[in-house]
């Protein structure tokens, strides 16, 4: 080892044994980078988790993928009052087929047809939400299948009534029953189960996901064949009838790149042929985008205020190593009347003040990941915690010692020997 080495360890030992000195104080003060980095941790941590946990379900509606849906605008709604007894709003069967055959982005595109009916088998009730759709759902909503298989070309060319259950409904609907080959009975309908897949059903930040908890899926033509285009309301003890053709239209693109600009000729597309507004056109990736750059935002936020409380431990640390100058000066002015340098001084209190930031930083980290864990287990809620939450506050620790612990270090060396050998 060299003889720098050599000193660096000596160095390291002499600043643990000033402050074994003095135990409660170096504690005490060792407790508010304790704190600050624990908070720190455990902050990024939840904030980490939160972010990645609404990144993932916008993920899960694919980063290519244009989600087209109907809605009743306000014209629709006061005209199928006063002018019609049927309102007629939202995409149509042509848009879906301009949409796939026109644009030169567009891979592959499922059309969806949804309504409520209830279920039944034997006494078990229960109301899902049929999904009338083609093969290239499950293409562009990837789920895992649990069960059988899903919706082929082939029930296309030559429709069943055939149903692909999620795995709640099917809990629910099937328990006691074999999943598989049941006839289930569908808005006075039977219909054969032939798979179960899993289901997010859930919202992705302001995206609503394509599909539910308790879905049916059933080939498009077979929908329209038993349920028709037309749909009766009651409400408030009167009836409406609305026409709506398709209530959804997923549009896959070629690539990422092109996802905006397709989503731009959709629209201009569907205002050549909607008199009024009745659908939305949502981007996927761009709001993975925002939902990126709001993760970020949170992640300066939440470390910026922990932050605070570092600079309170690091506050700590001057007022106990200005004390400590104080009750030294003797040992500094016997130091100097030997031949020690000022940086020599300078450099046994930033020792000091390091050793002291160090080791509560690396308490702090210990406590900081537990908090998350802790976290997670009682609330549920997703906590991560990275190489960036660990590094970042073990580093800011070891500045602050160093920046907090400058000013006594210089202060002790600016100390005349002789007033110091005077000090009682």
């Amino acid at each position: 080892m060299t003889w720098n080495g050599v000193k660096f360890i000596r160095n390291i030992r002499s600043g643990l044994e000033n402050l074994l000195l003095h135990k409660l104080r170096s504690f005490l003060t060792m407790l508010g980078v304790v704190f600050g980095v624990g908070s720190v941790v455990a902050m990024l941590s939840v904030g980490e988790g939160a972010g990645r946990e609404a990144l993932e379900q916008i993920r899960k509606l694919g980063s290519n993928n244009i989600i087209i849906s109907s809605v009743k605008s306000i014209e629709a709604d006061s005209g199928s009052v006063s002018r019609s007894p049927m309102s007629m709003y939202g995409l149509t069967y042509d848009d879906h087929l301009r949409i796939s055959e026109s644009l030169e982005h567009v891979e592959r595109t499922a059309p969806a047809k949804l309504l409520r009916q209830d279920s039944r088998l034997g006494e078990r009730t229960l109301e899902v939400r049929v999904v009338g759709t083609t093969p290239e759902w499950f293409q562009l909503v990837n789920r895992e299948v649990l069960a059988g298989r899903v919706i082929l070309p082939v029930n296309r060319e030559k429709p069943a009534p055939t149903a692909v259950l999620t795995e709640f409904g099917a809990r629910r609907l099937l328990a006691t029953k074999h999943s598989l080959g049941e006839w289930v009975r569908i808005g006075g309908n039977l219909f054969q189960i032939i798979g179960i897949i899993k289901s997010e059903g859930d919202k992705a930040g302001d995206l609503q996901m394509p599909d539910e908890k308790v879905d049916a899926y059933i080939p498009i033509a077979i929908a329209r064949q038993y349920f028709g285009d037309v749909i009766m309301r009651n409400t408030s003890g009167s009836r409406s009838l609305e026409r709506v053709d398709l209530h959804q239209i997923i549009v896959q693109v070629d690539r990422i790149e092109n996802v905006q600009s397709t989503a731009k000729a959709i629209e201009r597309m569907l205002g050549q042929f909607h008199r009024k507004k009745d659908y939305t056109v949502s981007v996927p990736l761009a709001l993975l985008r925002q939902a990126e750059a709001a993760e970020r935002r949170s992640s300066i936020v939440l470390g910026s205020i922990a932050c605070i409380s570092l600079l309170v431990g690091g506050i700590g640390i001057m007022n106990i190593m200005l004390a400590s100058v104080t009750e030294r000066t003797r040992e500094i002015g016997i130091r100097r009347a030997i031949g020690a340098k000022r940086r020599q001084i300078i450099y046994q209190f930033l020792v000091e003040t390091v050793v002291l930031s160090t080791t509560g930083g690396l308490v702090g980290l210990g406590m900081g990941a537990v908090i998350p864990s802790l976290i997670t287990h009682f609330s549920g809620m997703t906590t991560i915690l990275t190489w960036k939450g660990i590094i970042l506050p073990l580093l800011i620790s070891m500045t602050i010692g160093i920046l907090f612990g400058l000013y006594p270090a210089i202060h002790a060396a600016k100390v005349d020997p002789i007033i110091a050998l005077r000090h009682e």
